[in-house]
């Protein structure tokens, strides 16, 4: 699979390629900060697949707290793209930054419930975590 997307103003875009490991909706605290309150819809492709065509992005990773990943965001309007989490060669990659959303079919599961809103709205019968799923 080849996706390709960036941010809000043009500035920075990139292109992702291979199999996509993992396709979620994640309810937890840090996304809601993220989206503005809603899930994050995202899907995790390999890191050596991806790279920036356009731009630089810059990286933010909080200092206070255990095990943080690092957020890439459009240092013009603000958009993220993507989150690399710590160890793993994936990236997280924020569904609404691709050009063509509808690639990303729809999330295998929910993650992070335990901190879901009440105002979020899960599909009926989808596989459901509290925290992250066990490997």
């Amino acid at each position: 699979m080849k996706v390709e997307g960036g941010c809000y103003c043009g500035a920075v875009r990139y292109v992702a390629e291979g199999d996509p490991a993992f396709k979620a909706e994640c309810h937890c605290r840090e996304c809601q900060y993220i989206t503005g309150g809603g899930p994050n819809f995202f899907m995790m492709m390999p890191a050596a697949g991806f790279q920036y065509t356009k731009g630089e992005a810059k990286g933010f990773r909080r200092t206070d707290i255990e095990n943080p990943v690092t957020r890439e965001f459009c240092p013009d309007c603000g958009t993220h793209m993507v989150t690399r989490p710590t160890g793993m060669p994936m990236v997280v990659l924020k569904v609404g930054t691709m050009d063509d959303p509808k690639e990303f079919g729809m999330p295998q599961v929910a993650i992070y419930t335990i901190d879901k809103q009440p105002f979020h709205v899960i599909p009926e019968g989808m596989t459901c975590f509290e925290r992250l799923p066990t490997r």
